[in-house]
């Protein structure tokens, strides 16, 4: 029987549910200790391992020394969606099997984006201002915000979050184009599907540019200052996808002349966000700490939808769901 490398939440939560999906596999279970370490004869027998997210952060670095240090490891999941860091490009180039647990923060993260959206679409930031000096300053008729209904948000990136966003935003009333490779499929919540090659063009037309695709070679400062300086003077920026996804020193200088409107970002070229960064004292921002996905339901929606259905399908050989493909 195979053994599985979990964390004591994990066998203590989801034990049967585990034996349910494979029949008498043994369960490895990490220290309670963060600093703790399993002995190498105990790796020896790991072939498969789930990051969860109650490891991270302060359980990471003992469960990735113990994934490393297991010689006949097959198989490793993780609670992310974001595989861009270094550590699994090594298990891949290994050959394990690597999936994710895409899709199971898409609520949060859109319910988040939707937020910004609403922060910086209504006048909370003017009226959170004055709260704070006890001044009583209602917004006046000739200085109104312009209605959500009818104004177009560009969401580069069609996969779970994305789609989530763009679903929502409709509610809303905005116009959605999406911003991917592969063309519109009929239960896509927006009017059409572009490629990333046109992004430029899409965006004089855009108010909301809401960034939610992963961070490739080609996505790579794929908002450019030519990018920027394309969209409408007054539009947002709304990014959850990756810092380097976007020019930032561009980005510092359109929020500052004022072309841009304002943006929310949860996401940046470094992490955390240096303190001296212009960021944080730019009125029209709004930061979330790479956090917008926080939410209760997390562990279980990626435990339960995705990491549990993977192991039954180990066990029966079949391709798993968001496979990572090298």
């Amino acid at each position: 029987m195979p053994t599985l490398l979990v964390s004591p939440f994990i066998e203590r939560t989801y034990r049967a549910a585990i034996e349910t999906a494979w029949p008498g596999i043994e369960l490895l279970v990490l220290p309670a200790d963060p600093a703790g370490r399993l002995p190498a004869e105990a790796l020896e027998r790991v072939d498969f391992a789930y990051f969860s997210g109650d490891v991270y952060p302060d359980y990471s670095r003992s469960f990735f020394a113990a994934a490393q240090g297991a010689p006949n490891l097959r198989w490793l999941h993780t609670f992310n969606a974001g595989v861009d860091n270094p550590v699994f490009r090594r298990f891949l180039d290994r050959g394990v099997v690597l999936s994710t647990s895409s899709g199971s923060t898409a609520q949060p993260i859109a319910q988040s984006v939707i937020g910004g959206m609403l922060l910086l679409a209504r006048p909370f930031l003017r009226w959170a201002a004055a709260q704070r000096r006890r001044a009583w300053e209602p917004v006046p008729a000739s200085e109104a915000p312009a209605d959500l209904a009818g104004q177009r948000m560009t969401v580069v990136g069609l996969g779970a979050i994305g789609t989530e966003v763009a679903r929502l935003a409709r509610a809303f009333g905005l116009a959605v184009t999406g911003v991917r490779r592969s063309p519109r499929r009929e239960d896509d919540p927006v009017e059409r599907v572009e490629p990333p090659g046109r992004l430029e063009e899409l965006a004089r037309e855009t108010d909301w540019l809401v960034l939610a695709c992963p961070l490739t070679e080609e996505t790579r400062g794929l908002v450019s200052e030519r990018v920027l300086r394309a969209l409408p003077r007054g539009a947002y920026v709304l990014n959850v996808a990756r810092g380097e996804v976007v020019d930032e020193a561009a980005l510092i200088a359109a929020l500052r002349d004022g072309h841009l409107g304002g943006a929310y970002l949860d996401v940046f070229a470094t992490e955390p966000l240096p303190p001296e960064s212009p960021l944080w004292e730019l009125p029209n921002v709004v930061i979330s700490p790479h956090n917008s996905a926080v939410a209760a339901g997390n562990e279980r929606r990626a435990t339960e939808g995705y990491f549990l259905p993977n192991l039954a399908r180990m066990r029966r050989g079949e391709r798993l769901v968001n496979e990572v493909r090298g």
